[in-house]
């Protein structure tokens, strides 16, 4: 199927799930977040006056539906000139949307996006809609909602992409030159020190849909080839830690629909399309309008995934506090992916994900991810995002190691995270099998296992403790002699790590290649990582 026929699907569900909504007294679908409501309405409209596409229902009165929500996002900008918050939206609205206090939040992605749709379906607009628009642009552009101190966040890549397009837009040369100016020195600066927002989800594609949407409207040549250079870093970024629509290895960030299941997949099932559109879309946002094709060297090192690859890369982290050195590791094969970040750093609202097990989409139903954690927050089961700092790890190819030394004054409960699979009960031992890959986890002191609709959940208790998984495909297990599941168990059990508390914590294992793993922590926070009797090198590990 071709990009642009990937994103007509798109197009036409939402659509239709737009279609399907029905509208609140206020006008709107959505009063949880107003940005939904202009994607949506930006999907009708778009699926209503396509006359290529067939549609199940009938399209003058979509189109005046999504004109009408239109309308409604658009009076909801605060356009009083004296106000604090003039050209914003309000992101959650009251029961009265008019009553909502404005937000900072909206106009970073939806304005770009604004200038964009109203660009490219203004021939279809009626005249009231014109003028909303036009209107709206022009409070977005005087409110000067981008002028920021460049720190190379998200944040950072929305206000550069939107002084590109509303500098043009409005002829405004200086606002147009500050915002070639930032693209360029943003791009140095991840090319030097590598995204210090790893990975983090929905916020990538921020980036990549801002710097897509400045692509399409900047008319200036060089610019756009900047554009481009940047955008090629991004999906080769991407690719990197692409397996058939998961998104592995460690996160510096992700919201909930994204951990323990990757469901932010639109932009990665354009581009590669190499698993089902989901049923479920939680983040429409605009990636059935906006396209840039990634170079070929992202695009085959996202698909060919027939060989193994360690995936090493160095992140600086530049604080007031100082500079941070992290080291993310990734294992990925055609069937699984495993790895994470070395170093524990305490990223905003306490939100990074460590390390999992991944598995590509839609080979089970429910999660994709497996992994472990002592939580942060006492809800941690409805909420598996918050982590302390009380983690020690170990990454080898498909091997996770993890120790876990809880201070006695905290809950030492530490949690797991499984994927819908029959998981073998054993004594310190879990085993499971996918279709095409097998799973031993190693757990050292007692859990209990609850099984839920499209999950499992491990809880263990000890101050000490400690949690290894190793990840084997079938046919590298056949090529080791291990030729079903039952054989795989009984070597599993067979392969038990050793565990102390004695003098310190610690684990060693042997892995099916026959590496020796160590992983040691005492009480006076030294922490040693052995592979083969070596310590752990990150010589390797590049930007």
């Amino acid at each position: 199927m071709s990009f642009t026929a990937k994103q007509k699907e798109i197009i036409q569900k939402i659509a239709i799930a737009a279609h399907n909504q029905p509208l609140l007294s206020s006008g709107l679908w959505f009063h949880h977040d107003l940005r939904d409501n202009f994607y949506y309405a930006s999907y009708l409209f778009a699926a209503a006056v396509d006359n290529s596409e067939q549609l199940p229902f009938e399209r003058e009165a979509a189109k005046r539906t999504a004109e009408s929500v239109l309308l409604e996002v658009l009076t909801l900008q605060d356009q009083d000139v004296e106000s604090d918050t003039y050209g914003h939206w309000p992101l959650r609205l009251e029961d009265v949307p008019k009553d909502s206090k404005p937000n900072t939040l909206p106009v970073e992605l939806m304005g770009s996006l604004m200038a964009f749709f109203a660009r490219r379906y203004r021939t279809f607009f009626d005249e009231q809609l014109v003028q909303a628009f036009d209107t709206a642009l022009i409070h977005i552009y005087r409110s000067g909602f981008f002028h920021h101190k460049n720190v190379f966040g998200h944040h950072d890549a929305k206000y550069t992409a939107a002084k590109l397009i509303f500098g043009q837009m409005f002829a405004d040369a200086d606002l147009l030159e500050d915002g070639r100016s930032n693209l360029q020195l943003t791009l140095a600066h991840i090319r030097k020190y590598g995204m210090s927002e790893y990975n983090s989800l929905p916020w990538f594609w921020h980036w990549v849909q801002a710097f897509t949407c400045a692509w399409y409207e900047i008319e200036d040549a060089a610019i756009k080839q900047e554009l481009a250079d940047m955008l090629d870093f991004l999906w080769n970024e991407r690719a990197a830690f692409y397996l058939k629509g998961a998104f592995v290895g460690a996160h510096c960030r992700g919201q909930k629909h994204d951990i323990p299941l990757d469901s932010n997949v639109l932009h990665d099932y354009v581009q590669f399309g190499d698993f089902e559109l989901p049923e479920q879309m939680p983040r429409t946002e605009y990636a059935g309008f906006l396209f840039y094709e990634a170079p070929e060297t992202a695009r085959r090192t996202a698909l060919n995934r027939s060989e193994p690859t360690e995936v090493k890369k160095a992140i600086t982290k530049l604080t007031d506090e100082g500079t941070s050195m992290l080291h993310s590791y990734a294992y990925i094969t055609s069937d699984f992916a495993a790895g994470g970040m070395w170093e524990r750093f305490s990223e905003f609202d306490n939100e990074q994900h460590r390390w999992d097990i991944s598995l590509p989409l839609g080979l089970q139903n429910g999660v994709n991810q497996l992994y472990f954690f002592h939580p942060a927050e006492a809800n941690a089961v409805e909420d598996l995002r918050h982590q302390t700092e009380f983690t020690e790890v170990l990454y080898y190819k498909n091997t996770i190691m993890a120790l876990y030394p809880i201070p006695s004054d905290k809950d030492n409960t530490i949690i797991g995270l499984l994927p819908c699979m029959d998981w073998l009960q054993e004594p310190g031992m879990l085993v499971g099998q996918t279709e095409n890959v097998f799973l031993a986890i190693y757990v050292m002191q007692p859990y209990d296992l609850e099984h839920r609709s499209d999950r499992s959940i491990v809880t263990s208790k000890g101050s000490e403790n400690g949690v290894i998984v190793e990840v084997i495909s079938r046919y590298d297990a056949l090529k080791k002699g291990i030729s079903s599941y039952e054989a795989f168990v009984e070597q599993a059990k067979n392969n038990r790590p050793a565990w102390s508390a004695e003098e310190r914590l610690s684990v060693k294992y042997v892995s099916h290649d026959k590496s020796v793993l160590e992983l040691n922590v005492d009480g006076t926070g030294s922490i040693e990582k052995l592979i083969n009797g070596l310590s752990v090198d990150f010589s390797e590990y590049r930007i």
